[in-house]
């Protein structure tokens, strides 16, 4: 599965790189909300990083690493992308001892445009990915799922604006997860931008767990971001950090 995933990166790169030019990059990381912007129109973003998380509950004691996580966001049209998440993860067991290291499960998305007009600082956006059971045994949900977000988004000053985003997600048993995150982002200069972001689920609809991360990015250059970012539970324990990277791969107007 990694040499299939390696191929065709990188022959979506040979075939954008024949046309690169300067735009500013538009990332659905480091946050835990989606944005409501797609990449421009046949152009490839690769979203990568690397997670270390901890969690606790009665009688049991979790870490877990993603290294490294990857988003591919491929743009059909202006207001249309293709997504493709894949991840390594290790896990370990702090009760049994026990330690696994696998893929997870693969999904494959899109994200559609709902509406976006110049000067009027509001958007709006649908996603929606298909989990597959295609993951390593120990690792692998082990069934079809959806993922699915509304993603939302205003612009309150040149630097100041707020994302948010409602979703449902179902794995074919119970009644599913109802989800939503708030990201309230400043751009403190043309390359630092900060953001703080409360987030949560209703798991199988019965279950409230809430959560709060907060983080940066780092403008590079134009089509080339880094980030960092950590989270808590609110009323659970949990924390984790995280590191990645974004990159930009765009086809001048020339090249279509």
């Amino acid at each position: 599965m990694n040499i299939q995933i390696f191929t065709l990166l990188g022959i979506a790169m040979a075939l954008l790189s024949n046309g690169l030019k300067s735009q500013t990059i538009n990332t659905d990381r480091p946050d835990q909300t989606e944005s409501s912007a797609t990449v421009p129109n046949k152009s490839l973003q690769i979203e990568s990083g690397v997670l270390i998380g901890f969690t606790e509950e009665p009688g049991l004691s979790t870490r877990q690493i993603l290294a490294p996580t990857s988003l591919l966001r491929f743009a059909l049209f202006n207001f249309a992308e293709l997504r493709f998440v894949s991840q390594i993860e290790h896990f370990r067991n702090y009760n049994k001892g026990k330690d696994r290291l696998g893929l997870s499960d693969l999904e494959l998305g899109t994200k559609i445009q709902l509406f976006q007009k110049e000067g009027v600082g509001f958007e709006a956006a649908v996603l929606s990915h298909w989990v597959i059971p295609s993951g390593s045994t120990f690792l692998s949900n082990g069934m079809n799922g959806t993922v699915n977000k509304l993603c939302l988004s205003h612009v309150i000053s040149n630097n100041l604006g707020i994302g948010y985003n409602i979703g449902y997600n179902y794995f074919g048993i119970g009644d599913g997860d109802l989800t939503y995150s708030i990201a309230l982002g400043y751009s403190i200069n043309d390359r630092v931008g900060v953001y703080i972001e409360p987030y949560g689920e209703y798991s199988n609809l019965e279950t409230y767990v809430s959560n709060f991360d907060a983080g940066f990015t780092y403008l590079i250059y134009e089509q080339l971001q880094a980030d960092f970012s950590f989270g808590v539970g609110l009323n659970n324990k949990m924390n984790y950090a995280s590191l990645g990277i974004s990159w930009l791969l765009l086809r001048n107007n020339k090249d279509n």
